[in-house]
């Protein structure tokens, strides 16, 4: 195994005791519930939103994007698939370095910053695909194979093992997936607000301490890096960043704003001309080449 295993991993219990597959299902499923079925995707069906976290990722946020894209085993030949695209933080810059990028993204607000972006920087060689990962037709929407398949932080399927097979059949070589370990900074924001909001407990995504199990259970031995994280939602005013969680909250009454502004004046800060709420958090990344044994990658 590459750098360092999964932080959560621990002692990896026999595969034939535990479904890790059905333990993702029901997590996911708890999480769900917990959130009133509020669909992840939709919290960027606003384009603003979506802008808002473009944002996040220019200027200082760009050496993320380009330490990831540096990892990746690319020529300017390459042919990608970029699974949950997202506004194009991979998308664009991996456009200019390889042959062909198909960006896979399901929601309208992040898709029509993508198709912005792509016009600005006048890329030619980016397929997008407006559907969720879950109803993609290899064959009917996608141009497969490809060299390097890549999950970027996109991981909110509701079927990990399904999902996860789709991604090696569209993979001609690689499969690079993102996720995390331990608890988030959101994490702890909606374990802070979800009950006084919505008057029920809170119930985080399944990590990567189960994806890594369910890549094993499938006899796929990946290589994991750990990777600290620091980020910071940016916005001109408190009133903005009020309305940019609303969605994430599903918030739809008075009641439910007014708590939200008050945790938000106790965790926002000044920087600069902008108002920022920061957060950090332990990423992963798991990789694996198809097809090899790994100890060979």
């Amino acid at each position: 195994m590459n750098d360092s295993k999964c932080k959560e991993s621990g002692i990896m219990i026999n595969k034939n005791t535990t479904d890790w597959n059905e333990v993702w299902k029901q997590q996911m499923s708890l999480q769900n519930r917990s959130q009133h079925a509020v669909d992840c995707a939709a919290i960027w069906d606003k384009k603003e939103n979506a802008e808002l976290f473009l944002k996040m990722f220019q200027g200082k946020g760009s050496e993320r994007i380009e330490n990831t894209i540096k990892d990746l085993p690319l020529t300017p030949e390459s042919r990608v698939l970029d699974i949950g695209a997202g506004p194009g933080t991979l998308a664009i810059p991996l456009a200019k370095k390889v042959s062909h990028v198909t960006a896979v993204e399901p929601s309208p607000g992040m898709g029509s910053v993508l198709q912005d972006q792509i016009a600005e920087n006048e890329i030619d060689n980016i397929r997008y695909v407006h559907k969720r990962w879950e109803d993609i037709d290899i064959e009917a929407d996608l141009d497969a194979p490809y060299d390097v398949v890549i999950a970027s932080y996109s991981l909110g399927m509701p079927d990990i093992k399904e999902a996860v097979r789709k991604m090696e059949a569209a993979s001609s070589k690689y499969v690079y997936t993102y996720w995390f370990a331990g608890e988030t900074s959101w994490d702890i924001n909606f374990r802070a607000l979800w009950p006084s909001l919505h008057g029920i407990e809170y119930h985080p995504a399944p990590k990567c301490n189960v994806l890594y199990n369910v890549l094993y259970q499938m006899g796929i031995y990946p290589n994991i890096t750990v990777i600290p994280f620091e980020h910071a939602h940016k916005f001109s005013s408190e009133e903005e960043a009020n309305e940019h969680f609303k969605s994430y909250f599903n918030i739809t009454e008075q009641r439910q704003e007014a708590i939200l502004g008050d945790y938000l004046k106790d965790h926002l800060e000044e920087d600069d001309d902008s108002i920022i709420l920061k957060g950090s958090n332990t990423r992963v990344k798991i990789w694996w080449k198809k097809g090899c044994d790994h100890n060979e990658q």
